[in-house]
């Protein structure tokens, strides 16, 4: 068998979660990452008939029976992710009951799933139904996008717009805008599902004074997401304490800008 710590996704976890910690968006065991797998990237690491052990799972996940998941643990830092692996990740296939995970790797010392497990495979089952090439979801507590939710109209068109006015590149990154959720308790099945529901039509859903879900097919794809959205809120912070908007992309420029790059803006949030 290679060694797991040398497979891509081991990596690209590792990489992404120190990202996310230097960039400040996961501060102490803040946000979560979860990242379905093939069984053939997995078999090359690991004897998929060695459970670990079974840790049971508070969802029915029968319709991701069989699957494999790599996911951040319950309590632990993004900044340790680097040096301690194999306590701060978890590989696991979800057991044909759906009720609980079989543990292949890692979670060492009796370390659980990030509680916020349900929610993420919660966004799996939904984004699967519209992409099949759906892999991550990453959940974070990006600065400015967080503040944002507190002086800014919470009405998901609102929002999307303002965003795509402050970077060029926005509607281009995400046509189909960002949806929002009422404020929720995290690690409910309640916000999983409220997550999820938004998650049909979006790939970047706000936790008004929590933080944001993103989901896509790659590491990149997902993180680039977040960091373009991050990167317009932090745009639409400095513009308010220098006095507000004076002057803006129109309706217009936005227009031709989804011409020019081939993408369909989210119906009736654009003038016509």
């Amino acid at each position: 068998m290679k060694n797991i710590l040398e497979s891509h996704y081991v990596q690209e976890m590792i990489e992404a979660t120190s990202n996310m910690y230097r960039l400040g968006w996961d501060e102490r065991n803040g946000g979560n990452i979860s990242y379905l797998l093939s069984e053939e990237e997995v078999s090359e690491y690991i004897n998929l008939n060695q459970v670990i052990r079974h840790i049971p799972l508070e969802f029915d996940g029968s319709e991701l029976v069989g699957n494999y998941f790599i996911t951040t643990g319950s309590g632990k830092y993004f900044k340790n992710v680097k040096s301690k692996p194999a306590e701060c990740l978890g590989l696991f296939r979800i057991a044909n009951s759906g009720k609980e995970l079989e543990l292949l790797w890692g979670f060492d010392n009796e370390s659980l799933p990030t509680s916020e497990l349900p929610s993420h495979l919660m966004s799996h089952i939904a984004r699967l139904k519209v992409d099949s090439q759906h892999r991550i979801v990453m959940h974070c507590h990006a600065s400015h996008l967080l503040a944002m939710s507190f002086t800014h109209s919470l009405d998901p068109r609102d929002f999307t717009r303002t965003l795509w006015q402050m970077c060029t590149e926005c509607l281009v990154v995400f046509p189909e805008g960002i949806e929002i959720i009422p404020w929720l308790v995290p690690g409910t099945t309640e916000i999983g599902m409220a997550t999820a529901e938004k998650m049909q039509t979006a790939r970047l859903v706000i936790w008004p004074y929590h933080g944001i879900y993103g989901s896509g097919t790659t590491m990149d794809e997902v993180f680039g997401l977040i960091e373009t959205a991050e990167k317009a809120a932090q745009v639409y912070t400095y513009v308010q304490a220098q006095g507000g908007v004076k002057q803006t992309i129109t309706d217009e420029n936005l227009i031709q800008l989804a011409e020019r790059f081939g993408v369909t803006p989210k119906a009736n949030y654009l003038t016509d």
